[in-house]
């Protein structure tokens, strides 16, 4: 079946919906999508796009597509877990690689959103699963939306790459170590003013009033949702949603935070009876994922556990990697394709709590995810991109020996002792340029006033050791450089160079055809 996309005097087609019969021809009206189309953000991409196709080669088209996040994932968090990795495999670590360190493509992505020099991740993921970068905070809308005004967002509504799947009969799904209600999940399947709006007890009385509804409930919402929005379109919702954020589906009676009485998921259960919710990792263990066709797992209340708690009880909840390879048993059943998108989301909390050991092994945690999506998939057929949302103001200093310990205090070139700084005290590799491992939050017995730590005897490495940081700030933030993105399978050519990041999603739908065939705009 083919569903024709209007705009102007461009036709475009988008291929493959999964029937039995083949039903009329399905018309997108224009109105819809036209906030998308004559956003100059997306017009600007189109234009990139289109220049970069005229030289790059896409081996065949991309009938899959899996987008991975580390959120907060900058260059240097990279460069520290690949060298981490390294060393717990018995090698100095230096000339270790990740796994999407072998990807044939690689390049940059500006991070920015349109109001704010460092951005944050509502902002960033909208850019990147739907084409137009906005503004901070927001999710799913364009940058004319006013953060926190419910009534600003209407007729505001961008139209994602989840969405644009479903539409064209394809498998979806979404996983995360973070609340599935959190910015970078959300962007993918909801429209909100405000990226904290995660359930109703969070929403002001005036969104409230202006019939705003909350993330939580757009989710279990969703297919309904996407057939109103779109006349004469029949999706059947979200095939795999797992990560944590239970207490934004229950009410407060039933443990959760929710003030309306509502219970979503048994909404969800009642929905789709033949679908199944799980809470554990047991259960999923135990699950026949060839008798299963749509799949709910929340492992948590919040967010999911770091990788380095979590291996103190495996059999709570489950990694990335096994979550990831239960969502592609799942999603390849659909013989019209799939996209899934891939969050490691607690390499961001790692970083905000200065806390680099906690960053860094989740960041290997979602090499791990990568690394078995690529021995499931082909790249013949699937589309794997790897990237960030934005950085962390997280630094790799000093000058020390190979093969030292990247947690560790910096031992110079020929030295065994670590070197010390003008103060006299030693200092580690890894360090912050703000956050709580400045000595203003240190609870450590301070030489003098307003001096550092004394790491003397102290064990750098241990798990909840935070770095120092030089600008005292209860949270660490977010870092404004360029991220890295990696890419491989069919369009992957076109993830080279120095992009803006809404680029990304152009990518991925030209080389699927969930999107017409660029053309230079004028």
């Amino acid at each position: 079946m083919r569903l024709y996309l209007r705009f102007g005097l461009l036709l475009g087609v988008i291929t493959g919906v999964g029937c039995s019969k083949t039903p009329p021809p399905l018309h997108l009206s224009s109105p819809l999508l036209e906030n998308t189309l004559t956003n100059p953000w997306y017009q600007q991409a189109q234009r990139q796009l289109f220049g970069k196709t005229a030289y790059a080669q896409a081996h065949g088209k991309a009938k899959n597509i899996i987008l991975f996040v580390g959120d907060g994932m900058g260059v240097s968090t990279i460069t520290a877990a690949r060298i981490l990795d390294g060393q717990q495999k018995g090698m100095t670590g230096e000339e270790n690689n990740l796994s999407f360190d072998r990807f044939p493509f690689s390049g940059l992505v500006k991070t920015y959103n349109v109001d704010a020099q460092t951005p944050d991740s509502a902002g960033t993921m909208t850019a990147i699963v739907s084409g137009v970068k906005t503004n901070i905070g927001l999710l799913g809308v364009d940058e004319n939306t006013r953060r926190g005004d419910c009534s600003s967002a209407t007729g505001k509504a961008l139209v994602s790459l989840l969405e644009l799947a479903e539409i064209a009969g394809k498998a979806t799904g979404l996983v995360s170590t973070a609340r599935v209600t959190h910015a970078t999940p959300a962007a993918t399947y909801a429209k909100s003013a405000d990226r904290n709006w995660e359930d109703n007890s969070t929403l002001p009385q005036q969104a409230i009033s202006a019939g705003c509804e909350d993330i939580a409930s757009q989710l279990i919402g969703f297919e309904k949702s996407l057939e109103a929005r779109f006349a004469n379109v029949d999706v059947d919702g979200i095939d795999v949603v797992m990560g944590g954020g239970r207490r934004h589906f229950l009410p407060a009676s039933d443990g959760g935070q929710r003030t309306d009485g509502r219970n979503l998921l048994a909404e969800w259960q009642q929905q789709y009876p033949a679908a199944r919710y799980l809470d554990s990792k047991a259960a999923l263990n135990a699950l026949d994922l060839a008798a299963t066709e749509k799949l709910f797992a929340l492992f948590s209340g919040s967010h999911m556990q770091y990788e380095l708690e979590r291996r103190d009880e495996p059999d709570n909840e489950p990694s990335l990697r096994e979550m990831t390879e239960a969502a592609l048993a799942l999603l390849s059943k659909n013989e019209q394709g799939f996209f899934l998108m891939v969050e490691a989301g607690r390499i961001d909390h790692g970083h905000h709590a200065g806390n680099a050991s906690k960053a860094l092994h989740d960041t290997i945690a979602l090499s791990e995810a990568v690394a078995l999506a690529v021995e499931q998939t082909s790249p013949e057929d699937t589309l794997i991109v790897v990237t960030a949302d934005h950085s962390h103001v997280f630094t790799i200093a000093g000058y020390p020996r190979r093969g030292n310990p990247i947690l560790g205090k910096v031992v110079s070139v020929g030295s065994s002792t670590p070197s010390t700084a003008a103060d006299g005290l030693p200092y580690t590799t890894l360090a912050y340029a703000n956050g709580p491992g400045s000595e203003y939050f240190s609870s450590q017995e301070q030489t003098a006033a307003g001096s550092r730590r004394d790491l003397h005897g102290v064990d750098t490495q241990a798990r909840g050791f935070q770095q120092d940081a030089l600008v005292p700030l209860s949270s660490e933030t977010h870092g404004g450089e360029d991220v890295a993105v990696y890419a491989l399978g069919p369009g992957a050519a076109l993830l080279s160079g120095t992009n803006e990041q809404n680029f990304l999603f152009h990518v991925m739908a030209y080389a699927s055809g969930l999107l017409p065939q660029p053309v230079r705009a004028e």
